[in-house]
């Protein structure tokens, strides 16, 4: 059925039988971003000052807090999604796409466990 037939790559049945999936998710984090991002810009305009005191107690509250740990979350996400593309794309052997994914894996997620942690210390009151 999907062995290189035209419904089978339609259906998106094709050698790696993942289809469409990579392509939605990085689309789907596309549109959280710019959605996160509009939030973001327009939060900051709107508060009286940028300075840390003030910036830290909008952070402080259950909302920012939340949606800040999910734009942390979808940028760092994306940028993995994109990122593995280009190794898949330019890395050839092996061993060193499986390096290259791995410490991709790890940069980005530990960016990201970085970001919610350090949003969750501002939302918690422990920043001094």
């Amino acid at each position: 059925m999907g062995n290189g037939t035209s419904i089978g790559r339609v259906r998106g049945l094709g050698s790696a039988h993942g289809g469409a999936h990579h392509w939605l998710l990085q689309r789907f984090t596309a549109i959280g971003n710019v959605l996160l991002l509009g939030w973001f810009a327009v939060s900051l305009v709107l508060l009286p000052s940028l300075d840390y005191t003030t910036v830290s107690g909008w952070l402080a509250d259950p909302v920012p807090a939340t949606a800040m740990a999910l734009l942390i979350i979808s940028t760092f996400w994306h940028a993995r999604l994109g990122l593995q593309v280009l190794v898949e794309d330019y890395v050839h052997e092996d061993g060193n796409k499986f390096a290259a994914i791995a410490a991709l894996n790890l940069a980005v997620f530990g960016g990201a466990g970085f970001g919610v942690f350090c949003v969750v210390r501002l939302a918690l009151g422990g920043a001094a």
